[in-house]
């Protein structure tokens, strides 16, 4: 067997064009680019106008994660050039990548083997700043509402009610839970707060999906800050906050463009977390695309039951967007691990387990289905899946009423997703029947069950009457008609981590309830999921250095 070559390797070998080429093939205007070295731009859209969406939005989403992996950003990118090699104009949307999981423990996000975005070291680190950006924006706010308590307090804030936390782009569990200001009185007045991880800031969403700079100022000033007193809600427009918010924000807020290795046109532009955040690309990159694209391909994050639910039922209609179709991926190896096998064995022929690791995925097509949507299934091969294993998925998915396509993009680019790009075609030029998974008008805890019971199957939807009364306040200012954006754990349907496959008849606890007044949605947290992750106990970190020629190693 040939070297396998790492996606680093591949990515130091690519033969990059550069950006103005890319620029030019999608219709940009080479005064309407702002290019970061020769191999990534920011794209002023401007040019745009109010240009109507002309193209198909196919949707990639996967099974439920596990270790074993499943390659969605993969199969994003592999779909992507499989399109423009069967004859389509086709370009890519993806999420910016986070320091925290790549410095931690799941990786980057720019895709992997033949089906990468490029330049791949770039993208996963600060690429053009966007996260530095948002996190400044943000801790700006932070700033500002303890710099107003030191200074005599005229809006009557209660620091024990401060509902903005502190944002940091690292996985640090440290910071989870602090008291600051301490040190005197030249300081200021002391108080819990905590940080969370800057994608799962309510500026990031708000970043994501917002319009235009115009949207996004208008959307930060409606962020609710804190109450008073008497629990009056005290918003960022009262501190003045929307402008500098909105000057920090000022380049960030253009789409990035790079290319994949196939020199597709490629949109990387935010990226929340789906766990615990919206987990989808910049609308003002989606539209975009739309407008410049017969199709565009992007991805929600982790399982559909967070990503998928949420770009349906808060992107698409925040939005105003019609999904066309969607590729859902599976991976034999992961659909063995729901089955029961553990990791070391995964490279071993197991029948039984596939069949049995099915259900999880059949859950998958089912509730996309539910939603009116087209699904075809993506296998994303593995070196050591057998003819058998791949035949009984295909014949699984069949049984249920959906087509599934053996993938080999990893290993060969574009033209091994393009079967999968024939039938997300075929599919997307049919009409369909998309509706979102609930009304806005139904009561905010209805919303809440209709996820937890439709989606991920629970049997009963619990919280505590603090909980209750939160919501019920919330609908009382007005807040009744947003989306709920539900913060849970993406390796199960359950809140349990360790519960696989496809179960159902659980719990699910609702710890807590946020308001994300100006990204428009209520986040509901269930169960022990956390908005500041930790590291693992050996971090990624650990083995990323640079080499004696200056060259990044350990990255993946």
């Amino acid at each position: 067997m040939s070297e396998v070559k790492s996606d680093l390797q591949i990515a130091r070998e690519a033969k990059i064009k550069p950006i103005g080429e890319i620029a030019e093939k999608l219709g940009v205007p080479n005064n309407y680019l702002q290019p970061y070295g020769h191999t990534k731009a920011k794209v002023d859209v401007s040019f745009l106008g109010n240009e109507s969406k002309k193209g198909k939005l196919i949707l990639v989403t996967g099974i439920s994660p596990t270790p074993a992996g499943e390659g969605k950003s993969t199969t994003t990118v592999g779909l992507g050039d499989a399109l423009n090699r069967i004859g389509k104009n086709a370009t890519i949307c993806l999420r910016e990548p986070s320091l925290g999981p790549c410095f931690g423990v799941k990786g980057g996000a720019a895709g992997g083997g033949y089906a990468q975005v490029v330049p791949m070291e770039d993208i996963n680190l600060h690429f053009t700043g966007d996260f530095h950006a948002i996190t400044s924006a943000h801790n700006l706010l932070s700033a500002l509402i303890d710099n107003h308590i030191y200074w005599g307090n005229s809006l009557g804030i209660d620091s024990r009610r401060v509902a903005w936390r502190r944002v940091v782009d690292l996985n640090d569990r440290a910071l989870r839970s602090i008291v600051a200001s301490l040190g005197g009185a030249v300081n200021g007045f002391p108080r819990e707060t905590g940080f969370d991880i800057t994608v799962a800031s309510e500026i990031m969403a708000i970043f994501c999906l917002a319009n235009n700079l115009q949207d996004l100022q208008e959307r930060i000033a409606r962020i609710v800050i804190a109450e008073t007193r008497g629990r009056e809600p005290i918003t960022a427009d009262a501190l003045k906050a929307e402008g500098p918010l909105t000057v920090l924000l000022k380049e960030a807020i253009l789409p990035n463009l790079v290319q994949t290795l196939e020199h597709t046109p490629a949109f990387v532009h935010g990226g929340p977390f789906a766990n615990i955040a919206h987990g989808c690309n910049s609308v003002s990159a989606t539209k975009s695309a739309l407008a410049l694209s017969d199709y565009v391909v992007t991805e929600a994050g982790f399982g559909s039951d967070l990503g998928a639910e949420k770009f349906f039922d808060i992107k698409c209609r925040s939005a105003g967007l019609q999904p066309d179709a969607v590729a859902l991926v599976a991976t034999v190896r992961a659909l063995k691990m729901h089955g029961g096998v553990a990791k070391e064995d995964l490279g071993k022929e197991n029948i039984e387990a596939v069949r049995t690791g099915a259900a999880n995925m059949l859950r998958h097509i089912e509730n996309i289905k539910s939603f009116g949507v087209p699904v075809v299934v993506g296998i994303n091969r593995f070196l050591t899946d057998t003819d058998a294993e791949i035949e009984l998925l295909q014949d699984i998915c069949a049984d249920a009423g959906s087509k599934a396509v053996e993938c080999t993009h990893w290993a060969n680019g574009g033209a091994g997703a393009e079967e999968l790009a024939h039938e997300i075609v075929a599919m997307s030029d049919q009409p369909n029947n998309f509706e979102y998974l609930y009304p806005d008008e139904m009561p905010l805890w209805e919303k809440i069950e209709t996820v937890a019971k439709k989606i991920y199957r629970a049997g009963t939807v619990s919280a505590s009457a603090a909980v209750h009364n939160q919501l019920s306040t919330l609908e009382k200012r007005g807040y009744g008609n947003f989306p709920v954006c539900m913060a849970k754990t993406p390796l199960s349907f359950s809140t349990d981590p360790k519960l696989m496959g496809a179960p159902e008849g659980f719990d699910v606890n609702i710890r807590e309830v946020r308001l994300s007044a100006g990204a428009g949605f209520i986040v509901a947290i269930c169960g022990d999921i956390m908005t500041m992750p930790g590291l693992p106990r050996v971090p990624s970190a650990d083995s990323i250095r640079l080499n004696e020629q200056g060259q990044i190693e350990g990255l993946f």
